[in-house]
Parts: structure tokens; C-alpha cells; sequence
């Protein structure tokens, strides 16, 4: 009798003292509770700094390009080669062995080396004077940019559960944003001051170009929040699954609770539909996303004529506003349909916004004035943070503890090699080899867009529709 009623009193206590407001704590089904409310968000902001700064670090040379092209004495194809393979092939290389090492250590320690390695190869690109230096100097970006993602979708996991996990997603993801704007805003402002091609005479370090300047300031920012990041402290790893646990008397303290690759393969297989659904329809949207994105301000100024200062402050301002604003509603409309138990709540929010950019990515390129044009690419920027937040909460939350940081950075290598580098090429190829007419970018957006903004959405429903039972209820 005293057993039934003790059973009964557990059954229900979690409906009396599971809180309603989004922020408070809640009890952790592991045992014990989630990390306080102010810490986890601490975190969370502090990684979504960190990700605004490597898009700052990563984009500067967009602007930086042709003075740097006429320093060198370098071809189109070489500073292509500069700006794409030196970066994302490093960077989603070493992201392979850090994320197995995220999965089996501290991983704010990795998040704070990693900071720092690519801030100090940022202030080398300022070092350099020759095209093999500066390439060496962005393959070490790249490589210390490589150990963020992981690392950090893995430790969000562990700070929010599943319900919030969605808007701590949107607001890491709103660095892609703020950097991208940052990169376009910021660089523009300081290469005014400091004009890329000028020379200026710096005491201990010589004769330095304006563009080296600018490099060695942009490293000086990451060197100061990588020793801010040592106040987050790592989270208890939640979220385990028991058939990792090592026999009993065999336990080894180091490796408890360790994925071996075998175990990884056999995650991804038993779940092989969501996880390919998923990551397929993000790089997918990636596709989209950079191959526009490459091109927004050349189609800009061959459409509608504007210059290239119009450009910088009407498109900057854009995605900074579009891009932040929906990386954080996406984030509360994942958490908001989670909670209240809506079927697939934090994927639904991606759907959403998924569905939205067919219409807005086809038709922006095609409008007859830049003031529409610009409403397209804002309504798109908008729609594509609204995805983040959902979508990589949902893989967090099929994932087990241990194999977190490597489920992620599979993600990150498809959308890497995807979109950051299939992407911008695909328009590329319509324009020159489809139509042989520079003047007829927007329609080469529009093509490419309209085959893979469908397909996009298809693979995100694809992977919807294998999320198991526990995944599905709320």
C-alpha cells in the first residue's frame, strides 16, 4: 500500500513541479537540475560572441580582396582559392578529430583554444608580405575555427534541456549574422580610416599596408573573450545512453560513457532517415544561402546601378537587423511549440522557415526595383536564422551525450563543403555557361534557387518523418 502510493505521488510531481515560464529551472530527468538560469546564459551569449567574431575574422577578406590581389600580384583563381579552399577545407578537416576530442573532454577548454588560435592567425595575416604566407595564415584560421561549432552545440546541450535547447541554438546562430553584418559594416568604417593600399610606418613592426593593419586590430577582440570564455564553466554531460557504460568492474574513469566510431556508425544508421533529412536540408539551405549571399551586392550593382558604399550600408544594415531578429524567433517559436507539446515543435519552427524562402529566394532577384529587391533579401535573411535554432536543437536531442560534438561536426562538414563551396559556384556556372551574360545574375539566382529551395525543404520533411517515438512527443 505505502510502495502504490509512493509510486503514484512520483508520477505525478513532475506535473506540479514542472515551471511554465521559459527561463526558469527545471528539473534535469538525469537526476538532479539544470544549471541556473543566469549561467546558462552566460554561455550562451558568450559563444554566440565568439561565433560573431570568427564571421568577422572569416569575412574581413571579402573586403579585402583586390587591394590585397594588387599587394600580391595574385590571380582571380588565387585569391578564389585564398578566400574558399584555404579556409573551409582545414576547417572542416580539423573539425573531425577536435569534435571526438569534444566528445571525451573538457570542451570549454577546446572553445577557449580554439578562440585564441584563430584570433592570433587573424593578427599573422597582418604579418604577412608574401600569397604563401597569407594562405598558411588562413588555413590556421580555418583550423581554430574548426573546434568552435562542436564543441559549443555539444555544451548547449548540456546548459538547456530540450525545451529551451531550441532558443539557445537561435542565439548562438545569431553570431552568423552579426559577424557577416559586422564584417560588411566594421571593415567598411575602418577602411576608411585606415585605407587598405596606404602605407603606414609602425613602431618595432616597419612599413605596414593599411590591410595589415586591419588584420592585426581584428585579432586583438578574440584574444580578450577567450580568457572571458574561462569563466564559463563546463557543464555535467547529460543525456547519456546506458549501453555505453563500460562493464561493470572494468569501469576506466577517463573514458566512461565514451562512443567508440562503431557505436557513432550504429547511431547513425538506427536513425539514418532523421539524421540524413536533417543535415542534407540544412546544407541545402546553406546552398542557397551563400549562393546568394556571394552575389547579393554584384547583382545589386549590375540590376539596379547602385555603388558599392550604397551597397555595403543598405545590405549590411539588412542582415544585421533580418538575419539577428530571426535566429531569435525561430529560437523562441522552437522553444514555444516544445513546450507545449506540439508533435516535432523544435523541427516544425525549421519547416517553417524552410518554406517561407522558396518564395523569397526565387522572387527577389526578379523584382523590378532595388527597394523590392532589398525587401526579398531581408524577408530571406529573416527566414533563414528562424531555421537554426530548431534544427540543430532537434540533432542535439536525438543524439547521445558522448557522440554530440561529433554528430555536429558532420553538419558542419556538409554544409561546409556544400554551400560554402558548391554554392557561390553553381550561380557562377548559369550565368557564365548558361546564359554567357553577366548582366543576367539576378536570373541565374533566381534558377538556382528554384531547384534547390524545394529540395531543401523536401530533405528537412524526409528527416521530419524518420525522428523516432521519443522525439516525436514533446
Amino acid at each position: 500500500m505505502l510502495q502504490t502510493a509512493k509510486d503514484a505521488a512520483l508520477k505525478t510531481a513532475p506535473e506540479r513541479t514542472v515551471p511554465d515560464p521559459v527561463f526558469d529551472p527545471v528539473p534535469d530527468p538525469d537526476g538532479g537540475s539544470w544549471p541556473p538560469a543566469r549561467e546558462a546564459w552566460t554561455a550562451a551569449i558568450l559563444l554566440m560572441l565568439a561565433y560573431t567574431l570568427a564571421f568577422v575574422d572569416r569575412q574581413a577578406l571579402a573586403l579585402l580582396v583586390q587591394p590585397i590581389k594588387e599587394d600580391l600580384g595574385a590571380s582571380d583563381t588565387a585569391m578564389s582559392l585564398l578566400y574558399g579552399l584555404s579556409f573551409t577545407l582545414f576547417y572542416v578537416i580539423v573539425g573531425i578529430p577536435v569534435a571526438w576530442l569534444a566528445d571525451r573532454s573538457n570542451r570549454r577548454n577546446i572553445i577557449v583554444v580554439s578562440i585564441f588560435v584563430w584570433s592570433l592567425a587573424t593578427a599573422a595575416c597582418g604579418m604577412t608580405r608574401s600569397y604563401g604566407g597569407l594562405f598558411a595564415a588562413r588555413v590556421a584560421v580555418g583550423t581554430g575555427e574548426g573546434g568552435l561549432s562542436p564543441a559549443a552545440h555539444s555544451i548547449l546541450a548540456d546548459y538547456f534541456p530540450k525545451n529551451r535547447l531550441a532558443l539557445a541554438m537561435g542565439v548562438y546562430n545569431m553570431g552568423v549574422y552579426l559577424g557577416g553584418a559586422g564584417a560588411l559594416i566594421l571593415g567598411g568604417l575602418i577602411a576608411g580610416a585606415v585605407p587598405p593600399s596606404s602605407e603606414i610606418a609602425i613602431p618595432v613592426l616597419g612599413t605596414m599596408k593599411g590591410w595589415h593593419i586591419i588584420f592585426l586590430a581584428l585579432g586583438i577582440p578574440g584574444a580578450l573573450l577567450s580568457l572571458a570564455m574561462l569563466f564559463v564553466r563546463e557543464p555535467v554531460r547529460r543525456g547519456g545512453v546506458p549501453k555505453l557504460a563500460e562493464p561493470a568492474g572494468h569501469e576506466n574513469p577517463g573514458r566512461k560513457g565514451s562512443a567508440s566510431v562503431a557505436q557513432l556508425f550504429g547511431q547513425l544508421s538506427a536513425h539514418g532517415r532523421a539524421y540524413f533529412g536533417i543535415i542534407v536540408g540544412f546544407a541545402l539551405m546553406i546552398f542557397v544561402g551563400n549562393g546568394t549571399g556571394a552575389w547579393i551586392p554584384a547583382f545589386l550593382e549590375r540590376s539596379y546601378g547602385m555603388s558599392i558604399s550604397q551597397i555595403g550600408a543598405s545590405y549590411g544594415w539588412m542582415v544585421f537587423f533580418c538575419g539577428t531578429s530571426g535566429a531569435l524567433c525561430g529560437g523562441f517559436a522552437g522553444s514555444w511549440l516544445q513546450k507545449r507539446g506540439v508533435v516535432n515543435g523544435n523541427l516544425l519552427a525549421a519547416v517553417i522557415g524552410f518554406t517561407a524562402l522558396i518564395p523569397l529566394t526565387i522572387g527577389f532577384p526578379l523584382m523590378p526595383t532595388a527597394g523590392l529587391a532589398l525587401a526579398g533579401v531581408g524577408g530571406m535573411n529573416f527566414f533563414a536564422g528562424f531555421n537554426f535554432g530548431g534544427g540543430l536543437a532537434t540533432l542535439q536531442s536525438l543524439t547521445p551525450n558522448r557522440m554530440r560534438a561529433q554528430v555536429s561536426v558532420i553538419y558542419m562538414l556538409a554544409i561546409n563543403l556544400v554551400g560554402s563551396t558548391l554554392g557561390p559556384t553553381s550561380v557562377a556556372l548559369v550565368t557564365d555557361m548558361v546564359f554567357a551574360d553577366p548582366s543576367r545574375l539576378g536570373l541565374s539566382i533566381s534558377i538556382v534557387c528554384a531547384v534547390a529551395s524545394p529540395l531543401a525543404l523536401a530533405a528537412l520533411l524526409f528527416g521530419m518523418s524518420g525522428l523516432p517515438r521519443r522525439e516525436r512527443a514533446a
